[in-house]
């Protein structure tokens, strides 16, 4: 399951959107990973099924995209680095592509317990038919 988000009630009021939006850019640049050449969504940890089955759902292009994000950035981590500054990921570019697959994959999963925790009963009306 994701966690909590206050994204969706700053979005609802553009007077805090407008005032969080430049703290949100401070704290983007501040936490260097667009400056390694990472997107957001290759922060999120993998180690839970949920994201285990969103990662087998991306496109052959974007799983090697990713990786080769991953390894890029681990090198650079390594050698204490960063990437060139026309190397870094653009605002614009960092859009999310495996939060929503997160997301679909929880849909799924809540419709399936849903079904599966429902109880069928016949109507009255139906038993009484049934009685006669």
């Amino acid at each position: 399951m994701s966690a909590p988000s206050l994204a969706p009630f700053i979005n609802k009021r553009p007077w805090l959107q407008r005032w969080v939006r430049p703290i949100a850019e401070w704290y983007c640049h501040a936490a260097g990973y667009r400056q390694m050449g990472l997107r957001a969504d290759d922060l999120i940890p993998e180690e839970n099924d949920v994201v285990q089955q969103a990662l087998k759902r991306l496109t052959p292009q974007q799983a090697y995209d990713r990786v080769f994000r991953l390894r890029r950035a681990m090198q650079l981590s390594m050698t204490h680095q960063l990437l060139p500054k026309e190397e870094w990921v653009k605002p614009e570019e960092d859009e999310p592509y495996l939060d929503v697959l997160i997301k679909e994959i929880e849909a799924e999963m809540k419709e399936r317990e849903d079904l599966e925790a429902m109880v069928i009963s016949k109507r009255k009306r139906n038993a009484q038919e049934a009685k006669h």
